[in-house]
């Protein structure tokens, strides 16, 4: 069972975190110094596991961002969410779950303060990510792709440039490094929702997001009327969940276990179909 929690104030939507610089530093050290007294609890195979909270796997992610997470009255539901209620069940513990801006989540900060055990937010294993996060085996291959409104489509990023079109991308994410590797200044929104909402307005003509995202909007009749799927981009990286860099072994080892266990079992491939709509590559599952 899944709980829903409120986003902390101390780290919550009302306080971005700066993303570089001295600024950065001294939030981190700041939340590091007031970080939660943690508990350790016993698993059902006799071994010692030190959480933040007795008997929970505290889990950040960034809502909404559907199908991986999204608030669906009051419940955060989806596909990350299933996978890690599986290691939670290994830990004989219930997860729990807090919302707060990616940038907190990606940069370690709101793990290394104790807010967390666990970052589960559709999460792509970058190089820069790994300097601040200890990474789980991958457990999804990410595609990106773009969308638009209806008969307005867009297959590569070279037209968005040679029809001086405004791009929108979600903040710290790999469609901005996409986006900027390719000579673009896009603009940014703190969270998907936000993101949708700029289309929608016609703020920006056209977004880059996680291909499932878009796939997962489009499915509502309101979004899919007037929006469409353009172009899409495989760019060979793959989604992990999260953990401090200084990782619990015995909670990095139940997340992975669960993981591959459940590509055995096949249930794996029953959440990613459930989800996802599809069986997953083999290479995947």
């Amino acid at each position: 069972m899944t709980i829903y929690l409120e986003a902390p104030v101390a780290i919550g939507r009302r306080r971005r975190l700066a993303a570089f610089g001295g600024l950065a530093l001294a939030m981190t050290l700041a939340m590091s110094a007031c970080a939660k007294e943690q508990s350790t609890t016993e698993t059902p195979a006799g071994e010692s596991v030190t959480l933040v909270k007795a008997g929970a796997l505290t889990v950040c992610t960034s809502l909404p961002y559907p199908p991986f997470q999204e608030d669906v009255n009051g419940k955060v539901q989806g596909f990350d969410v299933d996978i890690v209620d599986l290691a939670a069940a290994k830990l004989g513990v219930t997860q729990t779950i807090v919302d707060m801006q990616f940038d907190q989540i990606k940069s370690g900060a709101a793990l290394e303060a104790g807010t967390c055990d666990l970052a589960a937010a559709g999460m792509t294993i970058t190089d820069e990510r790994k300097e601040h996060l200890t990474f789980s085996d991958p457990y999804f291959d990410e595609a990106i792709a773009f969308m638009t409104p209806t008969g307005e489509k867009i297959m590569t990023i070279d037209e968005v440039k040679s029809k001086d079109l405004t791009l929108g991308v979600q903040t710290a994410t790999t469609s901005l490094q996409y986006a900027t590797d390719n000579g673009l200044d896009p603009k940014q929104f703190n969270d998907a929702g936000k993101q949708l909402e700029a289309l929608k307005a016609g703020t920006v003509d056209v977004i880059l997001q996680d291909l499932p995202v878009i796939s997962e909007w489009l499915k509502k009749p309101e979004i899919g009327s007037a929006f469409e799927l353009g172009g899409s981009i495989t760019t060979g990286a793959q989604y992990g969940f999260g953990l401090k860099k200084a990782a619990d072994p015995v909670l990095l080892k139940a997340i992975n276990d669960a993981l591959a266990e459940a590509r055995a079992n096949g249930k794996y491939d029953e959440i990613y179909q459930k989800w996802i709509g599809t069986a997953p590559n083999p290479a995947t599952s």
